[in-house]
Parts: C-alpha cells; sequence; structure tokens
C-alpha cells in the first residue's frame, strides 16, 4: 500500500508505519492521518487515498 500511495502523491512525505499486534498507521508529513488501532477498523478502499487528498 506504501508504495501504491507515493506513486499516487510523489509529492508528499508518505510513511505506513505497520508493526506488531495489529498496528497499521499511516502518516502525512509526520501528522497522523489513519490509526487502525483508534477506529478499531482498517481503511476502507479509497479511504487513505482520499484523506491525503484533502490534506493537499
Amino acid at each position: 500500500m506504501e508504495a501504491d500511495l507515493k506513486k499516487q502523491f510523489p509529492d508528499s512525505n508518505i510513511t505506513l508505519i505497520s508493526s506488531g499486534g495489529g498496528v497499521f498507521e499511516v502518516t502525512l508529513d509526520s501528522e497522523l492521518i489513519f490509526s487502525k488501532n483508534s477506529l478499531e477498523r482498517f481503511p476502507n478502499p479509497g479511504e487513505v487515498e482520499g484523506l491525503i487528498q484533502d490534506k493537499q
């Protein structure tokens, strides 16, 4: 997913943080824009892309 997002938004600093325990977070320019832990779910299709577009 990180590679796809970076390809779609080449001018953005996007980081996907994935680790044990089900953590799944996406940051944009060091700002947390999606957290599976906080929302207790994975993103819906297109949700992360929409969040990125909203921030640009």
